[in-house]
């Protein structure tokens, strides 16, 4: 019997005997995101469309951080296995993210996180007996660099857990039982997923015309790119507008420029944030919360689900219209909505900048990071399994800025965000390792202060609407009758540093850009719809454009504003009953006349 065979056999007869008989007596599912006390560990939600699930990760920055803390309740005594589910990120042979799992104070099952397999997997953590009702649960971090823990297992079965993504879900879903923690949120209006700029700026827009309005975002802050776990500023320009009211809601969220990877974590503003969306009585907010379901009917969206990314309790949401503001455009995906990702070819589109033949070529995600000065001298501990500098190629630098980027192509930048945010981290952690112990008369008495575990996406799905922007769009300033948002970025696409290609062929991790200047140009609202879901919205850099029009769209405060002219849609659509393409077949000087004001 080969070894697939076997593991197959072995995850049925596991799901067997999670029929409704019992099951819930002989197996405790403790999902590691739920710990009552988390500590020092963090919760990382960004692969959720990958394992399905959240996991605690250890962001010590190279210092152990405080356990994570849990009661596991019991309603069996008795011997059951500990099964403990991981990964080894990064195995040099064996990679830096080391804990120990401790029951009622004692070590369990030795050292997980260093078992050189980069998949996420169920490790035997031997036998445990349980003679009282509930046991404390920790896990104790050893050295800071990033151990991950997406979940324990004890069962009275010794049959090992299924290691596959369908059976983990149905395992998850059984053992928690999610359809029956589902809560109903309520009917909307619009149902606002994503609170990065883009999702916030609509959800206020709509809010103040009279809309109920969702506003469902899957991190504890608002503002993505431009929240405190990101730190990226916002760009773009809102005074040289069309329409000069576009804009204002932008200006209502935007703290300052702090700069990208500013350590002072209260320049972002996301206090700021919140505080203006909890002051809509027509907003209500999730946070935390990430939707990963959609229902329809027909072609339309009827409601989406969403999971807290800590409890795990769901909660379902009925809209009469959606705005996807993911950047990844994961509603529209999940709705099949018609979308693009990579690059259009020079013959598909007729643009100058396209490249002869279309690929999966995306823009990069950035983890940021700033080191501060300090009274004493710092050790940093060597980095074997980091990526390697010398003497020869190193970053002197005591902050990143934008450059910091990994995808460039040869990783999908949804289905691989955790290896690129990883990636990012083996690069960061390695080149300070060098400073530290190579350069300590510049970096002796300076310290990591703050490294982004929230990977800064760039670009991912661009859904398709009524008008795809195109180069020529954006050179020649065409102005369409549907012209709404005022864009002046610069087309603004990266590629790999030539010097860090030379130091790290396919493993680049530092970017270029040549900026193509334009003069201020405009973008239709048929960019802002889905071409085939008819109820559905979009803003931020998911919207419809070619790759390289998405060069000069993408940044925060453009998007901003394609948020503020989708509320203004939806709530025109609202008033007539009419789809996002009726407001543009029939009520568009409605919209231009609102968009004036």
């Amino acid at each position: 019997m080969n070894n697939r065979l076997r593991k197959c056999i072995v995850s049925l007869f596991f799901l067997m005997i999670l029929s409704p008989f019992g099951f819930a007596q002989s197996q405790v599912l403790v999902e590691a995101e739920s710990f009552a006390k988390t500590g020092g560990w963090v919760v990382d939600q960004q692969s959720f469309s990958v394992i399905h699930s959240s996991y605690l990760m250890a962001h010590g920055m190279g210092r152990p951080v405080a356990d994570a803390v849990t009661r596991v309740h019991f309603a069996e005594k008795g011997t059951y296995h500990l099964w403990v589910r991981t990964k080894d990120w990064a195995p040099f042979p064996k990679g830096p993210g080391k804990f120990e799992v401790w029951v009622d104070g004692t070590p369990v099952g030795g050292v997980f996180g260093e078992n050189g397999e980069v998949d996420w997997m169920w490790y035997n953590g031997g036998t445990v007996t349980i003679d009282r009702d509930s046991v404390e649960v920790r896990l104790k971090d050893l050295t800071g660099f990033n151990g991950r823990c997406d979940a324990l297992l004890f069962t009275k079965s010794g049959a090992e857990p299924p290691q596959n993504a369908v059976g983990m879900a149905t395992l998850r879903k059984d053992l928690l039982q999610l359809d029956d923690t589902r809560a109903d949120a309520g009917h909307f209006d619009l149902v606002v997923v994503g609170g990065g700029i883009a999702g916030t700026c609509a959800a206020i827009s709509a809010a103040r015309l009279g809309v109920k309005v969702a506003l469902i975002q899957d991190r504890p802050v608002l503002g993505g790119n431009n929240s405190s776990e990101v730190r990226v500023h916002l760009m773009g320009d809102v005074d040289k507008n069309h329409y000069p009211k576009l804009g204002r809601v932008v200006r209502e969220l935007d703290n300052g420029d702090p700069g990208n990877g500013n350590p002072n974590a209260k320049a972002y503003g996301d206090k700021r944030k919140i505080d203006i969306v909890k002051y809509e009585k027509n907003i209500t907010l999730f946070l935390n919360t990430h939707v990963y379901q959609v229902e329809m009917d027909g072609d339309w969206i009827a409601a989406v689900i969403g999971r807290d990314i800590r409890t795990n309790r769901e909660t379902r949401f009925t809209g009469t219209y959606f705005a996807d503001c993911t950047g990844d455009g994961t509603i529209g995906f999940l709705a099949g909505a018609d979308y693009r990702m990579g690059r259009e070819s020079r013959k598909e589109t007729g643009e100058s900048f396209a490249p002869e033949e279309s690929d999966d070529f995306t823009l990069g995600t950035s983890n940021l990071w700033a080191s501060l000065p300090v009274d004493s001298v710092t050790t940093f501990p060597e980095t074997p399994w980091a990526l390697p500098f010398s003497d020869e190629y190193h970053i002197d630098e005591v902050q990143s800025d934008w450059q910091w980027e990994t995808g460039f192509g040869n990783m999908n930048t949804i289905a691989d965000a955790e290896k690129i945010r990883d990636h990012n981290l083996r690069a960061v952690y390695g080149n300070w390792s060098y400073l530290k112990n190579h350069k300590p008369d510049k970096y002796g008495k300076r310290q990591l202060a703050w490294v982004a575990y929230i990977g800064g996406k760039r670009e991912s799905r661009r859904l398709m609407g009524d008008h795809i922007l195109t180069q020529m769009d954006v050179q020649e300033g065409k102005m369409y009758p549907d012209a709404t948002v005022t864009a002046t970025w610069t087309i603004d696409l990266h590629f790999p540093n030539k010097k860090n290609s030379l130091y790290f062929p396919g493993e680049e991790f530092f970017a270029g850009t040549k900026h193509i200047k334009v003069a201020p140009y405009t973008i239709p609202y048929r960019c802002l719809y889905s071409r085939n879901v008819p109820n559905l919205f979009m803003a931020g850099r998911n919207i419809s454009t070619t790759h390289v029009a998405f060069g000069s769209t993408r940044v925060m405060r453009t998007c901003g504003m394609m948020g503020e002219v989708v509320g203004m849609a939806a709530s025109i659509a609202n008033t007539h009953g009419t789809s996002p393409r009726g407001v543009y077949e029939k009520y568009l000087d409605e919209l231009i006349g609102m968009i004036e004001e």
